[in-house]
């Protein structure tokens, strides 16, 4: 993708994995002027949404598209573009037989760290403790991610937006957890390949990846 073509400009790029109906991009975006944000989501209806709400805040540096995440992050960035990856309470899938389907495993990790910019930032939350903590120990046992914050999950990031569905658990006193990890620039993309398991093969479900620019 020449996402510099579709912006109109060379500024940084962000990826935000599952956007929902829109809330923490556009929170993120009007905090973050200077970055160009791709938020990404496999439902029609909640990228219709976020279109509506960009289009009435006349915002020019989001664009949507309706796509799966690991045949973008493989096919449409280049390594080393992405200067943050943003991943908010994903699908849980809680029952133990189905926690193989959830998207943040040590295989996608290792797609994502190649795509982030050195000292680029992995930001991931949920509402499902177990979840969360598996992501964790994750980035915590890779070499090419260093941690953030003075442990590998808070419940509070300062200025850090909060979706809609993030609200939702908070206002029945339910907690969210946050990883924030970088990529160590000290780690090259040669010692990243070298560590990491080879890319798999993505389940991209439509033939054509749509894109809403004004």
């Amino acid at each position: 993708m020449d996402w510099s073509e579709l912006f109109g400009n060379d500024n940084p790029l962000a990826l935000e994995i599952g956007c929902g109906t829109g809330h923490f991009v556009i929170q993120r975006a009007l905090q973050q002027p200077e970055v160009n944000f791709v938020a990404i989501d496999i439902y029609n209806k909640g990228c219709w949404k976020t279109c509506k709400k960009i289009d009435a805040l006349e915002m020019s540096n989001i664009r949507v598209a309706r796509t799966e995440a690991g045949a973008l992050l493989k096919k449409g960035f280049a390594p080393g573009q992405l200067q943050a990856i943003y991943i908010n309470c994903p699908d849980p899938w809680p029952k133990k037989r189905h926690r193989k389907r959830r998207l943040v495993n040590q295989n996608f990790l290792a797609t994502a760290l190649l795509r982030l910019a050195p000292a680029g930032d992995f930001y991931f939350s949920s509402d499902v403790a177990d979840y969360a903590m598996d992501v964790a120990a994750l980035l915590k046992s890779h070499c090419a991610f260093r941690n953030c914050l003075e442990r590998p999950l808070v419940n509070r990031l300062p200025d850090y937006p909060v979706s809609k569905y993030m609200q939702r658990f908070l206002d029945k006193g339910q907690l969210i957890y946050f990883a924030h990890f970088q990529r160590d620039p000290n780690v090259s993309e040669q010692e990243i390949r070298e560590i990491s398991p080879p890319e798999p093969a993505s389940g991209f479900r439509s033939r054509r990846l749509r894109v809403h620019n004004e």
